[in-house]
């Protein structure tokens, strides 16, 4: 499976941003799909993640209430809504798959990754 991530960029604080993440060469549908990010001298982190109709979703207590995870399994594609965006949100997103719906929060269970998109938070 290739994932390609996209959407990322400058933004100020408060604004929003949606993500995209496409994905190829395998049955999407049949992937639980999770965003991480990273950002600059810190580990990567879980942000949220959807199962495979959609249908269950857990969030990052940092985003809760602000991002929204969604997927279009027509359009082998996962979103990452953005809103009310916070300097501290800045980081290098990353869209990953995993076959199963168990310790979604730990990037070790993610069997595909995509490249990352850039989101700059300016204050």
């Amino acid at each position: 499976v290739q994932l390609q991530a996209s959407g990322g960029g400058l933004v100020q604080a408060g604004g929003s941003l949606r993500l995209s993440c496409a994905a190829s060469g395998g049955t999407f549908s049949t992937y639980v799909m999770g965003w991480f990010r990273q950002a600059p001298g810190k580990e990567r982190e879980f942000v949220a993640v959807i199962s495979w109709s959609g249908g269950n979703s857990d969030y990052a207590d940092s985003v809760k209430g602000r991002f929204t995870i969604s997927r279009d399994n027509a359009k082998n594609t996962v979103y990452l809504r953005m809103n009310s965006l916070k300097p501290e949100d800045t980081a290098v997103y990353y869209c990953a798959a995993r076959r199963t719906y168990h310790s979604v929060t730990s990037s070790h269970g993610y069997d595909y990754w995509g490249q990352g998109t850039l989101v700059t938070v300016s204050s």
